[in-house]
């Protein structure tokens, strides 16, 4: 067995790799760039090594420095995790060569299997079933026209060298292919360099499948049953389960042996995914189920396939790449319950699913039994802007798929996040769509329907009101009867925004600093102005306090000013939004301590208003 491993990646698949690392007794070196100096992986690892600047292409792209790390801190092995340069052949060999062990494929396989065109000619060869469509040398703009026509329309046209939903075009019909395929191309040579296209058919209600396999130096190859990864968005997979709903035994059978005949084809080592596309129109059949392509790597959703399986696929990859035989036999693996994961990302679907960055000042994922959270990131940690922005993988697993996606969902709900802002009440509604709960899903559902499920949630008023009464209402009425309470509307900032809350009971409001209201996987703060009672409760102290940390960018008022009530007097920026601050009423700028530029953080005084009486006596 490799007796010290370097993680050539960074937040959760190194923090993943990092626990069975551990379990099973081996040494971990960590690397880091200077945004991941405090990052989870870093402080898990027995050791780490810095390897450059932030920047991605500056630190972990950069193969040469990642060698030298391992030689640097006396590892044996180099495991890539997914991303980054797990799938570079080049990369691979430099590792080979140095005298490293490399803990995923042979390099000849990812080359095999690295351009679509080519993979897809070899798997033909093979006897593996392939969607219809070109992948030849002839990249002449008429002469694809052409066989686009052969096909049938629609069709897609893919960059060889793409992935992640890039250089990749739908065509609808002849006349915009011409416009379509130069698009394409452009994107694809500024993407991959190589603007070398396919066209192959476009499936009308298409389903991806993918079958995990496993192979060893022996000889072996397994597979681990398939999963479904068909709820997607820009290409992008949202939520993974195995096994697929609707999969019969006969077409699995058929398909997982596809798979392990093209894991054959190029000799594999190690842990990989032979992806299909299948046409969902009539079913799950064996003869509408396409190879797509090959990714020569550990998969971000393998853990869907660990649960239902029993299995620790990174245990695999490690003993593996120590020249052991795979631990287990075909006969030897079957299918335990069904299991589900959703990718739980820092973006604001409410805003076309903008990345949202900064601190994680509060960080809660929902647990419980048959519940798994992998992460990268813990509570007071950063959402940085450099690299893929997410948070956690959030699986469940239970006896039926109807038990796991009800694990699963409660398990997001109860998740809240702040100020950072999440996917998770998207994820929500996305398990409670009727046609994802009657697992009749294809690629193209939240392009038809994911408008609504970006809604932000809006808070219930009995969670608003529960919340309120633990920031600020205390009975202190000497006496106080049940039957002699009373309901009052509070004005409250639920992240920087005017509410009004009904609170019941006789009392005053002694505000705290701040609590955090969380609902349907959704969290805000609410704070309130700090009104303490003064001539006989009619006015306030006029405090004008900081809603949230952030930045002021504008100051209307001077010191001394007067003032109408509700006229601006500054706006803070937080979280990329700006929020306007008021006077509470008539009066004068006592005290003014807000400046243009200033950082400040929550509850900060910022300005006073007093009242025109007041004024008078001073």
């Amino acid at each position: 067995m490799i007796k010290s491993l370097l993680i050539a990646n960074r937040g959760e698949i190194a923090c993943r790799i990092i626990r069975t690392a551990r379990r099973l007794g081996i040494r971990t070196i960590a690397v880091y760039s200077d945004a991941d100096t405090q990052a989870l992986h870093v402080r898990q690892a027995h050791e780490a090594v810095h390897i450059g600047p932030s920047p991605a292409r500056e630190s972990y792209l950069v193969g040469e420095r990642i060698i030298a790390a391992a030689q640097q801190s006396g590892a044996e092995a180099i495991h890539p995790g997914y991303g980054f340069l797990s799938e570079n052949a080049e990369f691979a060999q430099s590792v080979l060569d140095a005298g490293l062990v490399w803990v995923g494929p042979r390099p000849a396989s990812i080359t095999a299997m690295g351009l679509k065109d080519a993979a897809k000619k070899l798997m033909a060869a093979a006897g593996v079933p392939v969607t219809p469509g070109y992948m030849g040398e002839n990249q002449e703009p008429s002469f694809l026209a052409e066989e686009a026509g052969k096909i049938g329309y629609p069709v897609l046209i893919k960059a060889v060298a793409g992935g992640g939903g890039k250089g990749m075009r739908l065509v609808e019909n002849a006349v915009d292919f011409i416009d379509a395929l130069a698009s394409c191309q452009r994107e694809a040579s500024a993407s991959f360099g190589n603007a070398h296209v396919l066209i192959e058919k476009y499936i009308q209600r298409p389903r991806h499948i993918e079958v995990q396999v496993f192979g060893d130096s022996h000889g072996n190859i397994v597979h681990l049953f398939e999963r479904d990864c068909s709820l997607q968005r820009r290409h992008q997979k949202v939520i993974e389960e195995a096994p697929a709903p609707g999969m019969n035994d006969d077409t699995r059978a058929s398909l997982c042996a596809a798979a392990v005949q093209a894991a054959k084809a190029v000799d594999y080592v190690g842990a990989g995914t032979i992806e299909f596309i299948a046409d969902g129109s009539e079913g799950l059949r064996a003869d509408r189920i396409w190879f797509m392509e090959m990714n020569t790597r550990l998969q971000v959703e393998h853990p869907v396939t660990e649960e239902i399986t029993g299995v620790d696929l990174v245990e695999w990859q490690l003993r593996v790449a120590s020249g052991e035989a795979l631990p287990k036999r075909q006969e030897e693996l079957a299918i335990n319950g069904h299991a589900m994961e959703a990718r739980l990302y820092a973006e604001d679907p409410a805003k076309g699913f903008l990345p949202s960055i900064g601190t994680l000042e509060l960080l809660q994922i929902g647990g419980g039994e048959g519940g798994r959270i992998d992460t990268g990131v813990c509570q007071g940690g950063e959402v940085s802007p450099f690299y893929d922005p997410m948070i956690a993988k959030v699986i469940a697993h239970g006896a039926s798929r109807e038990q796991a996606r009800e694990q699963l969902a409660a398990m997001l709900a109860g998740s809240a996040v702040w100020p950072v802002k999440t996917n998770a009440s998207f994820l929500v509604k996305a398990l409670a769509h009727p046609a994802f709960v009657a697992g009749d899903v294809d690629t193209g559902l939240i392009g038809r329907d994911g408008e609504a499920m970006a809604e932000p949630p809006v808070p219930s008023a009995v969670t608003l009101t529960k919340a309120a009464q633990k920031l600020s209402w205390h009975v202190d009425q000497p006496g106080f009867r049940l039957n002699a309470a009373r309901v009052r509307a509070a004005p409250f900032l639920l992240d920087g925004d005017d509410v009004e809350i009904e609170l019941t009971g006789q009392g005053s409001l002694n505000p705290e600093a701040a609590v955090f209201v969380t609902e349907a996987g959704q969290a805000w703060q609410l704070t309130r102005w700090r009104h303490h009672a003064a001539h006989g409760g009619a006015i306030g102290d006029g405090a004008i306090l900081s809603p949230m940390p952030g930045r002021i960018i504008a100051v209307e008022v001077e010191q001394g000013q007067t003032v109408t009530k509700g006229q601006k007097l500054l706006t803070l920026e937080a979280m990329k939004m700006e929020h306007t601050l008021t006077a509470p009423f008539d009066g004068m700028v006592a005290e003014l301590s807000a400046a243009v530029g200033a950082q400040v953080q929550v509850e900060a005084l910022l300005a006073r208003i007093v009242a025109p009486d007041e004024t008078e006596t001073k």
